[in-house]
């Protein structure tokens, strides 16, 4: 397995991991007509702004296997002043989840916000239907920490988890280390 940051060259691949993803855990939560639909061209759009405009704000790590992505991770640094740095996107495809990718792409986002030196935490936001997205969450060292609501493309609402990491190289440490990137 390899880490690497995300290139504009990602752009479809992400998209298509991403919209699996949602249709395989965001069922229920999410509309089915925008699942069953527009979802792989709503995510190669989102994905093709961040990954082809450069932006010091933001970080997105892929991790690679024999030349395929098979994971992501997508961070937007000081996006809260509380929490800190906001991992926007998570990924992992289907195939490969329980097989430390996850834990490796978090300990890469956490080490590129540790190496920013403000001290930041970081957070993300999970859906409350998502009981095994939870469980990693809680397994790498993430506290629950407050409720929310998520308006997901397509439209409607879902209720999420708030889960943080006051202390991002902890994360790395518990990790046993950020891949080599």
């Amino acid at each position: 397995m390899q880490y690497r940051e995300g290139t504009a060259g990602d752009v479809e691949a992400i998209a298509q991991l991403h919209a699996d993803s949602w249709r395989r855990n965001y069922r229920g939560a999410f509309r089915d007509a925008f699942l069953d639909g527009p979802v792989v061209g709503e995510r190669r759009t989102v994905w093709a702004e961040r990954l082809t405009r450069a932006a010091s704000s933001r970080y997105t790590v892929v991790a690679e296997q024999d030349a395929v992505v098979v994971g992501f991770a997508h961070t937007v640094f000081d996006d809260d002043r509380i929490w800190g740095a906001l991992v926007d996107n998570l990924h992992v495809v289907h195939d490969l989840k329980r097989h430390g990718v996850g834990r490796h792409l978090m300990a890469a986002s956490a080490q590129a916000v540790a190496g920013r030196g403000n001290n930041a935490g970081l957070y993300l936001w999970v859906l409350q239907q998502n009981t095994a997205a939870q469980s990693f969450h809680d397994a790498i060292g993430g506290r629950r920490v407050g409720e929310g609501v998520s308006e997901p493309p397509g439209g409607g609402t879902a209720p999420t988890f708030r889960y943080a990491w006051p202390d991002p190289a902890a994360l790395v440490r518990s990790s046993g280390g950020a891949p080599a990137i």
